[in-house]
Parts: structure tokens; sequence; C-alpha cells
């Protein structure tokens, strides 16, 4: 993290999030799908800076900080004011969102970030993290944000905001490929077959699978050449989309062996985001 902020600056990190497995089981009326999927964080991802401040400003920097620059709306933004509206906050603040994740990538960026700020604040005022108002807010800005809010590996139910914690996942070795294709989630929810394939197994992540993947490769064809690439790599335990796409990650059996993938990966596809991490 190298996000710098004044004396009085809370930090919150923003990790990655990737979804070990996300199964679709039924489009719902209310425009979501009920879906099963295992959540895991990483031990990397963006961050959000928050100060006391004469009056309200927001920034972004980082190395895709220039994706969201012309964006007049931003999930920070939102949970910021969302907080206020519920806890009566009236106290100005200048957010800094350091984007170390791409945009539009199936590993919940700006679910990541909108959380991360909930917690800033709470922190700031003394709000308890596991505060149901907190959830409450979560939930309205975005389905996978109360995963985010919570920060744990956790099976989620329904929309993805049931959420029922699991432990055994933490200090995996993962790598985590993107190939600079940015997808549309509700395009690729469109694109599901609408078979259900049946339920997630409950913690093991190696039986079970992404029913959003062929969808996703149907618009960007590079996300299977990115899951063939992985596959092939010496100490992969398992290799899959996260999300709705297009990043796709691999746990290994060793870090090195994530270490030496990254490697051997970087040398062929000098274009694609690489982020060699490990699961929290």
């Amino acid at each position: 993290m190298t996000i710098e902020g004044t004396r009085d600056a809370i930090i919150e990190r923003a990790p990655a999030k990737l979804n070990l497995a996300l199964h679709v089981r039924r489009r719902r009326s209310d425009g979501y799908h009920d879906i099963e999927t295992l959540f895991a964080f990483c031990r990397d991802g963006d961050a959000i800076s928050l100060a006391p401040a004469r009056s309200d400003s927001f920034a972004i920097n980082g190395p895709f900080g220039a994706a969201l620059a012309r964006e007049g709306d931003n999930l920070v933004t939102r949970a910021r004011d969302a907080f206020r509206a519920a806890f009566g906050d009236s106290a100005c603040c200048a957010i800094v969102l350091e984007k170390n994740l791409p945009v539009a990538s199936g590993i919940g960026g700006g679910s990541a970030d909108a959380a991360a700020t909930l917690r800033a604040l709470a922190r700031r005022h003394g709000v308890a993290l596991d505060d149901a108002r907190l959830f409450e807010i979560a939930a309205r800005l975005g389905a996978d944000v109360p995963a985010c809010l919570m920060g744990q590996s956790a099976i989620g139910y329904g929309r993805g905001d049931d959420l029922r914690p699991i432990a055994g996942l933490g200090g995996k070795a993962a790598l985590l490929v993107n190939p600079g294709a940015a997808v549309s989630t509700a395009r690729v929810f469109a694109g599901w077959d609408g078979e259900d394939r049946g339920p997630i197994s409950g913690g093991d992540p190696a039986g079970d699978r992404n029913d959003l993947t062929a969808a996703a490769i149907a618009i960007a064809p590079v996300i299977a050449s990115v899951l063939g690439v992985l596959e092939r790599q010496p100490g992969v335990e398992l290799a899959r989309m996260s999300g709705s796409g297009a990043t796709c990650f691999a746990l290994f059996d060793t870090a090195s062996a994530a270490h030496a993938a990254t490697g051997a990966i970087a040398a062929r596809q000098p274009d694609w985001w690489i982020l060699e991490t490990s699961l929290a």
C-alpha cells in the first residue's frame, strides 16, 4: 500500500475479492439472480484514506485511477453519503482512493472500495464494524458490498449478501491475471444459459464451478486464453474466472510456484495485468 494521508488520516485496505466458485440458480423477479458463491479475499488491493477536512473532497490516484477519473458518480462517495444519512454524520472529510485493481474486472474493486469507506467512517465515528446498519447500507450499494464489508471467507446465498462465514482458506498462494478486458456484469449475467446445475459444495471449491464463464468468454474470448495459460502452470491447484470476469485466478500449492508462474506469464504476456498475492 503506497497511499499517504495526513497525520489524522484513517487508512483502510480494500482487498481484491475472489469468487472461488459461483453457481447461478435462477433469475429473480427483481432483476438480480439467486446465486451461491464462495467468497475469498486477497492480501492486496485498493486502499482508502479518509481525513478530517473543512469541505468534502474526493480524489483518485494509483495505476487505474484514470479509468475512474471521469465518473460523475462513484461507490465511494455514495457510501459516504449513505453513512451520513444513516448515522447523522455532518463532518466533512477528504477521501483519497488508491486504485490498484483493474476496473470492471470481477474482483470487487468498486464494492471493496465502498466497503472500505464504510469501515473508515465507522472507525472515525466509533461505530462497531458489525453494526447492522452498516450492512443495510452495504446491501443497498451492491450485492458484493456486504461480503467486502465483512472481509472474510464466506459462502454467499441469495444475491450473494446472505453470508455464512467459513474458515480454512487463508494463506493460500494466489495469482490474479486480467488480459486488459473490461466486461459488463449485466451483459455477462444476461448471457447465462439459464440452466441450474445444482448447489455449491459448501467450502471446497475444487468440485464447484463458475456458471458465468461461458457467457463471459462469449463477450471476451481472451478469457479462455488466460484460463488455459493458468491451468498449464506447474503447481496449480485450481484455475478459474472470478465473478463475471475478466480477471482469472490460480491457487498454487506453494508460494514459490506462484512466483515462478508470475515470471513465466509476464514474460509471454507483458500487457496482461498480474497480481501475485495470497488469500487472507
